[in-house]
């Protein structure tokens, strides 16, 4: 049937869509769908998925039904048919009783080629009804992936669809998915009862997207850095709360960044108009929540910022292949931080087991992506299924590798694991059998008395971890597709038992430590350096603020912190507002200590002349500022810090770190009223003692000097009391 049609197809594709030529697979899958044999289509966001429904249905007589589960994407995709002169609708809950008449009935009388529905409205009795005498072509599942329970966007009534289809006759069906691992393309098949059709997937390789892990320190003043660095671009920030959102997109504004917010929360009118203000161009950056999904089609988001941590590697890879889907750059930076991933093993206790277990799963292969120093695409690919041979040269981990060691005797070691284990078990058990743990898992099992058991007793559980993870990467080892975790040997695998050799392999990322990476880094791709303060200026700097703790007999650190020094260093304040918005300034240690640092800027900046980056400080939102003035007047009328976290809904520690914040911009705090009832004045004497003749007032260091009768609580409270009676 294709060869008949193909030259009327290619005129249609030009006529309608504006394309001489098809990509990839699209022209064998439309005439799949045009034969009438069901089709299931894995294809990256960007490579031009819908193409392969809206072609057919425009070609063949009837109505396509189109399931999708996002509004804004059946909106979106319905006007930009309408645009090129194609009839296409949607059913769903925005429309009004008359809005809903009329579709039905231009339906049901021809007029519409394509009826985009959301699976909630197909399991309406009515619509069903209306469906059974409309003459439906085929139906078309997009994000086909909701389908499965393995899936990272798992929507029960998904699993209905199979049944309503089967009400309205024996229509072909088209199931579309942009992240399908081996284990998801499976259950969907199985669920959709076409386990016989023809499946096309394409690669999954976006090589223009250049992907970034940051550590998760100083977020906020990461963010705006690097959206200013892209002034005029498009850009999505997402973010797992619509509370963060929020946030986000208010303290975006507040410095100068046209940002509107998108999530499930906002008025339906306001969502469809901040995302209509998007496509066109009115704002530079949306933000959005990660669980809602945009579902939009802009070719030029020239970066896409994951502020926290996603629940999953296929929300990640889809919400990331929103960027540079014209095939033009396109970075992809994502915050990371493993209490992110913490926080959302917490949201998932409530649910039943399965669903738990699969979440955890998903949760652990985004925190190992994270942290391993492989190729990412070389780890996106082989996680669905796909194998790179080399590495792609084009992400955090090419350009700026981390330190190497060589293994032989271990990869051999863990490969012989999993073989005398019969294949059974993930690479936590494994690592268990190797080290000699002896847990009820592995007595139960009889492990304890392999050959290879308690052999990696020297190394830590994070090395055989990360060394699992980055043969399962370089092929000595797969996934079980039937079992979630189990890992099996591969040919390759077991012919490296028999003619081991020594591989090279990286060391994992600590994102645990502020160090690991600088967050004042240059964000261009080709950079190497980490430092992007102003050496010279920040040793100048230092040796001010020596000679003023001299003077004053004050350890340097109560009067700038070395953090404000690489940022005065980065932004050269020559004004007191300038150095007040400094991160652990304002305007009370301005007036203390501010102006020979204010005059020695100025002086440096004029001598060099250098164009001054005021514009990269970052200026606080108002509401952030009402929870300082908050705190501030309920500890002036001595109200116990419980109680004032309580209202405000903090936890001791957050609020111990808003206090500390308010205190090092110069504000004197006085909460003797609180620590007088925790600490008595001996105790109290020793830690301020401490802090005053301290090199530096970092905590750990603290109480590994003091000891343990001290806790992290009482030492942070004390150094607030020594800050706000010294420096303040």
């Amino acid at each position: 049937m294709l060869t008949d049609q193909a030259p009327n197809l290619k005129d249609k594709l030009k006529e309608v869509f504006g394309y001489g030529q098809f990509r990839g697979n699209q022209e064998i899958i439309i005439g799949n769908v045009l034969a009438g044999k069901n089709t299931f289509v894995i294809m990256p966001t960007g490579a031009g998925k819908s193409l392969c429904y809206q072609l057919p249905a425009i070609a063949l007589p009837g109505t396509a039904i189109v399931i999708s589960p996002l509004i804004a994407l059946m909106k979106n995709q319905v006007d930009q048919l309408n645009a090129v002169g194609v009839n296409a609708q949607f059913l769903n809950s925005t429309l009004t009783k008359a809005e809903i008449t009329k579709v039905k009935k231009d339906t049901l009388s021809g007029l519409v080629k394509l009826l985009y529905v959301a699976p909630e409205s197909l399991t309406k009795e009515e619509n069903v009804a209306f469906l059974q005498k409309a003459n439906i072509s085929f139906v078309a599942i997009d994000e086909a992936h909701c389908i499965s329970e393995w899936g990272h966007d798992f929507r029960p009534e998904y699993r209905k669809i199979k049944t309503i289809i089967d009400n309205l006759g024996r229509l072909p069906v088209i199931a579309l998915t942009a992240t399908a691992t081996p284990k998801v393309q499976q259950d969907i098949q199985k669920n959709l009862q076409m386990e016989e059709a023809a499946v096309f997937k394409s690669s999954f390789n976006r090589k223009n997207l250049y992907y970034e892990i940051r550590p998760k320190t100083d977020t906020k003043k990461q963010l705006i850095k690097y959206i200013k660095n892209h002034k005029g671009k498009s850009g999505i920030v997402y973010c797992l709360s619509r509370k963060k959102v929020e946030e986000i997109a208010e303290l975006l504004n507040v410095n100068d960044i046209r940002t509107l917010p998108y999530h499930a929360g906002l008025d339906p009118q306001v969502r469809m108009h901040n995302q209509d203000a998007f496509l066109n161009e009115e704002v530079d950056v949306i933000v959005a929540t990660i669980a809602f999904g945009m579902g939009i089609d802009k070719p030029d988001v020239r970066f896409v910022i994951h502020y926290d941590t996603p629940k999953s590697l296929e929300g990640y890879y889809q919400e990331t292949g929103r960027a540079g889907r014209d095939g033009l750059e396109g970075n992809c930076v994502m915050f990371y931080s493993y209490n992110d991933i913490i926080k959302l093993e917490k949201f998932n206790k409530d649910k039943p087991v399965t669903e738990r277990d699969n979440a955890k799963h998903l949760l652990q292969e985004m925190a190992f992506y994270s942290e391993s120093s492989v190729c990412r695409r070389r780890q996106l690919l082989h996680y669905f299924g796909e194998h790179m041979d080399k590495d792609c040269g084009f992400c955090d981990n090419c350009l700026k590798p981390k330190e190497k060691f060589v293994a032989q005797d271990e990869v051999v070691l863990a490969i012989k694991a999993v073989l005398q284990t019969d294949q059974r078990f993930g690479a936590a058990h494994l690592v268990d059998v190797l080290r000699g743990q002896e847990n009820q898992y592995v007595i139960s099992y009889n492990h304890n008395k392999l050959d290879v058991y308690g052999q990696g007793a020297e190394q830590e559980a994070t090395y055989w971890n990360s060394l699992y993870r980055q043969i399962l990467v370089f092929d000595y080892l797969d996934k079980d597709v039937d079992n979630y975790g189990v890992l099996h040997v591969t040919e390759k695998g077991l012919n490296y038992v028999e003619n081991p050799y020594p591989i090279t392999f990286s060391k994992d990322h600590d994102y645990s430590s502020a160090t690991e990476e600088d967050d004042d880094k240059d964000d261009t791709p080709a950079t190497t350096s980490s430092k992007a303060h102003d050496q010279v200026l920040f040793e100048l700097l230092k040796a001010l603020r020596k000679k003023l703790a001299k003077e004053k007999n004050l350890p340097p650190y109560v009067i700038f912190q070395d953090p404000s020094l690489e940022e005065m260093a980065t932004t050269y304040p020559t004004t007191r507002e300038e150095l007040a918005q400094i991160n652990g300034v304002g305007m009370g240690k301005v007036a203390k200590f501010g102006k020979p640092f204010i005059d020695l800027i100025a002086k440096y900046v004029e001598e060099n002349d250098i164009e001054t980056a005021s514009d990269v400080v970052v200026k606080s939102t108002v509401n952030k500022s009402k929870i300082k003035i908050f705190i501030i007047q309920q500890i002036d009328r001595k109200i116990d810090l419980e109680e004032i976290a309580e209202s405000k809904d903090l936890d001791m520690a957050e609020l111990l770190e808003e206090i500390e914040h308010i205190c090092y911009s110069g504000t004197r705090l006085n909460l003797d009223y609180y620590i007088d009832q925790v600490l008595d004045d001996e105790r109290q004497e020793d830690i301020f003692d401490y802090f005053m003749n301290a090199d530096t007032d970092n905590i750990q260091v603290a109480l590994n000097k003091l000891g343990k009768e001290y806790s992290e609580e009482e030492l942070r409270l004390m150094r607030i009391k020594f800050i706000s009676e010294v420096a303040n």
